[in-house]
């Protein structure tokens, strides 16, 4: 097989191949093996028909989609391999020659990962980043562990209140008829979570038990359900029950109650030195962002459309996997946020955009400083992975195998390699 590949605009090659005539005969038989078994032709069985035969009666033509099929992804994927471009979406295939006893040509337009053209990268100056924690922070984290070890009491008397959990019954109409996923009996509804319709959860503060309401909202424009986006809509809702947070008192029984330590002191010492901990890592990661911004914001690189799709179909995957985890999925996602996916990604647009630039500049760098990820590498984060999931190392290697990850797996290392060279690299001002 001969590739050869020529630029013919930014970021966009044309890969010309020539496949030999001895494996387009190959393929033919393949495609004649496929289809005569499918093909009725009197006086034979199915599969029977002999190849002369079915050549004269419906043509060799007949095979030639069938072999292209065969030989064409093998083809392609040796063609990248010998001229080493690196695709970022499928290619344009354009067949100029297929027949038998030829060899067979075809010319595949493809959009290939961009050129980058790196700035300075070394010695950037970020901002150190104070990370001693404040009594004000120590207090705001022991008020949200109070809040998070709270009891929900049931209110017998007065209106409910923003952070109550409200248990409701509504009926949701538009222009007069109601809509479908517009009603729900004993529903319990945090008010101020923001899970609601824009302006539902406000007009139910305010409501004591037993009373009736018409709440008036209007859908958003980008709402998932196009029948309703932008219209006003009418919520008739019944209050059951209101249940309000009365949080434990800051004590030495607190402490016992939600850790292993006696009194309250040796719990906020330990509260303070997991915050330090946490707010250290904040300001590492923080002074990490900050390098790799610099070296991005240095470096020209223009990024295919392609690209930047994909890394939101990526983000959008794992924004769905992680709501799973949650117990919701992306159509209840939709209907309590009043979103649709094309509003999501949208909104996920701007930061894959990033992410696409960010890693082709990291991935730059370490080709420019000769940064790999090697097997030793390899085997110390497989075992650091074993102790974090208490699976064996070789378990973890085999199934990243299996899913094709593994040179994912020692391609973020390689970024993140590159990363610690940028801060090891970096002055503090």
């Amino acid at each position: 097989m001969k590739a050869t590949w020529e630029k013919i605009d930014k970021n966009v090659v044309t890969i010309d191949v020539e496949v030999e005539a001895d494996k387009v005969a190959g393929a033919l038989d393949q495609a004649f093996k496929k289809v005569v078994q499918k093909v009725n032709v009197p006086g034979f069985r199915k599969g029977k028909v002999p190849r002369a035969m079915f050549e004269k009666r419906f043509g060799v033509e007949s095979l030639y989609q069938d072999a292209i099929d065969i030989l064409l992804p093998e083809a392609y994927t040796n063609a990248v391999r010998e001229t080493e471009v690196e695709p970022v979406d499928r290619p344009e295939i354009d067949v100029e020659q297929f027949a038998k006893g030829q060899t067979f040509k075809f010319k595949a337009k493809v959009i290939v990962k961009p050129e980058v053209v790196l700035g300075d990268y070394k010695g950037i100056e970020v901002e150190s980043v104070v990370s001693e924690v404040t009594e004000e922070e120590v207090n705001a984290e022991l008020e949200r562990l109070q809040s998070r070890h709270a009891e929900l009491v049931v209110v017998e008397e007065g209106a409910a209140e923003n952070g109550d959990t409200t248990i409701i019954d509504f009926d949701g109409y538009v222009d007069g008829e109601a809509f479908e996923g517009g009603a729900g009996e004993r529903y319990s509804l945090e008010l101020g979570s923001g899970s609601f319709i824009p302006g539902f959860e406000e007009q139910v503060v305010g409501m004591q038990i037993g009373d009736y309401k018409d709440v008036e909202v209007t859908f958003p424009e980008s709402y998932h359900a196009d029948h309703l986006a932008g219209k006003a809509a009418v919520f008739k809702v019944k209050l059951h029950e209101i249940k309000r947070k009365v949080l434990p008192a800051l004590d030495d029984e607190f402490a016992k109650d939600v850790s292993e330590f006696d009194t309250l002191e040796e719990y906020k010492q330990d509260v303070v030195a997991k915050l330090n901990e946490r707010k250290a890592k904040d300001a590492e990661q923080a002074r990490e962002s900050a390098i790799v911004e610099k070296a991005t914001s240095a470096a020209e690189v223009e990024i295919p459309e392609p690209m930047v799709v994909t890394e939101t179909d990526f983000m959008l995957k794992d924004f769905a996997n992680r709501l799973s985890m949650q117990g919701m999925n992306m159509d209840l996602y939709y209907q309590f946020s009043g979103q649709n996916e094309d509003a999501l990604r949208g909104q996920m647009r701007s930061d894959a955009e990033k992410r696409v630039r960010n890693n082709l500049v990291l991935e730059a760098i370490a080709k420019a400083e000769g940064i790999a990820a090697g097997e030793e590498d390899l085997n110390e984060e497989l075992e650091n992975l074993s102790k974090a999931y208490n699976r064996p190392a070789e378990e973890l290697r085999s199934i990243f195998a299996a899913n094709g990850n593994l040179a994912n797996l020692q391609e973020d290392l390689v970024l993140r390699k590159t990363i610690k060279f940028l801060v090891d690299n970096s002055k503090a001002v």
